[in-house]
């Protein structure tokens, strides 16, 4: 992964600082709503990896639906609140903490799923694109969720530039010769803690990796 370590260093305390002086889950506990969305995305699949999953709540859901389960965050007390959450719900979660670099993005999995993680700008992203996608067998599933450049507009989560978000072109252009099972953008209402709520631009992209 490209970036700047010093960068990677700030971004690490600042997320690490907000979810510490969070009392509660900063997102919620309930899944994103595109994951009960679209529950045909968990059909076939044995093992997934969620990326940058914070406290937990996508990683869980998924394990619930049966799924073998891993997950990482670079923030300690995100990864506490994943294990706890993991532990109510009755499932087990294979949890680290990790920054995007010092994953092993060797380790391949059935669907890897990256649900707001619009932390990288433009110049980034394509090495993001790439680590998600090594880390998928051939024939994968990738699941992104995030939002497009209007949510800036809105102001209701997410970081506030505009280079950071997807749109339907971009995601066809960053996975070429890939099966697009679902591409899909739409305005809607989004309760998820205190770190999403309120009217929200999003987009979600589902795609099998080739091979």
């Amino acid at each position: 992964m490209g970036g700047d370590r010093r960068t990677a260093d700030a971004g690490e305390l600042m997320w690490e600082d907000r979810y510490h002086a969070e009392g509660d889950y900063l997102f919620g506990r309930a899944p994103a709503a595109f994951l009960t969305d679209n529950p045909w995305i968990v059909s076939g699949m044995q093992t997934a990896l969620c990326v940058a999953d914070g406290e937990g709540r996508n990683s869980v859901w998924l394990a619930g639906q049966g799924l073998k389960v891993s997950a990482f965050d670079l923030s300690p007390t995100a990864i506490a609140r994943a294990q706890a959450l993991a532990a109510d719900a009755g499932v087990r979660v294979a949890t680290q903490v990790s920054d995007w670099a010092g994953y092993d993005w060797e380790r391949q999995v059935d669907m890897v799923v990256g649900i707001f993680v619009q932390f990288m700008g433009a110049q980034d992203r394509p090495g993001q694109f790439a680590d998600m996608a090594r880390a998928l067998r051939p024939g994968g599933r990738l699941v992104l969720h995030g939002y497009r450049p209007e949510q800036v507009d809105y102001g209701t989560g997410g970081p506030p530039s505009r280079d950071n978000m997807y749109t339907e072109a971009l995601l066809r252009e960053a996975f070429p010769g890939w099966q697009v099972e679902r591409l899909a953008s739409y305005d809607r209402d989004v309760d998820e803690g205190r770190g999403h709520s309120g009217r929200s631009a999003l987009i979600d992209l589902v795609a099998r990796k080739p091979g």
